[in-house]
C-alpha cells in the first residue's frame, strides 16, 4: 500500500523525544521553525500541531502553520471515513480550546491509532478513544505549496549526505 509522503516523513521521525531538563531536542525545535515559529527555542511548548505541520510542509503541502491542534478542523477537506494518513483532531479535556492531532494509521472498534508528535513527549504510535474524535481532515486538491522552510545552503549540505550538516538542521 502506498502512503502519503507526509506520513512517510512522520514515520522517519518515530522515536524523536523531548529532552528532559534544561536541554532541548533540536529536531522538536525544528518542527516549530518549519511552520513559521522559529522564535520557539525549547521543546516545552505543546508540539503535536507543529509536528503535523512540519511533516506536511516538508512534503510540499501548506499546513495551518498554527500550534493549535484545533486549527486543523478548518484545514483541507473533511472526511467521513478513516483514511491512512488523514489528520485526526481530538478533544483533550473539557476545555474546547485544548486538543490533540495526529496522523491516522489504523483503527479498532473503540480506538483510533495515531502516529503523532508530543504523545508521551515523543513521536509515537498511540491508541485514542473514538469518543474523542472531533474531525478527520485531508489536504484539499488545490492545497498551495508552502514557503521554503530550509535555507538553501543547509538543504544543499543535507542533499549531499553530510551527516554533520544534516544533523545541524535539527
Amino acid at each position: 500500500m502506498t502512503q502519503p509522503r507526509w506520513l512517510a516523513l512522520a514515520w522517519s521521525d518515530l522515536g524523536v523525544a523531548e529532552t528532559p531538563g534544561a536541554d532541548h531536542t533540536r529536531r522538536v525545535v525544528r518542527y516549530y521553525a518549519d511552520v513559521g515559529h522559529a522564535q520557539i527555542t525549547n521543546d516545552e511548548v505543546a508540539w503535536c500541531a507543529a509536528f503535523l505541520g512540519s511533516c506536511l510542509e516538508r512534503a510540499g503541502i501548506a499546513s495551518t502553520r498554527s500550534l493549535m491542534a484545533h486549527s486543523y478542523l478548518a484545514w483541507g477537506q473533511p472526511l467521513e471515513e478513516f483514511r491512512t494518513g488523514a489528520i485526526a483532531v481530538l478533544s483533550r479535556t473539557a476545555d474546547p480550546a485544548l486538543g490533540h492531532a495526529g496522523f491516522v494509521i489504523g483503527e479498532t472498534a473503540d480506538s483510533i491509532i495515531l502516529l503523532g508528535g508530543n504523545q508521551n513527549d515523543a513521536v509515537t504510535v498511540e491508541a485514542f478513544p473514538r469518543t474523542r474524535l472531533l474531525g478527520l481532515r485531508w489536504p484539499s486538491a488545490n492545497a498551495a505549496s508552502p514557503p521554503p522552510v530550509i535555507p538553501e545552503a543547509e538543504a544543499s549540505a543535507e542533499a549531499i549526505g553530510d551527516p554533520a550538516a544534516s544533523d545541524a538542521l535539527f
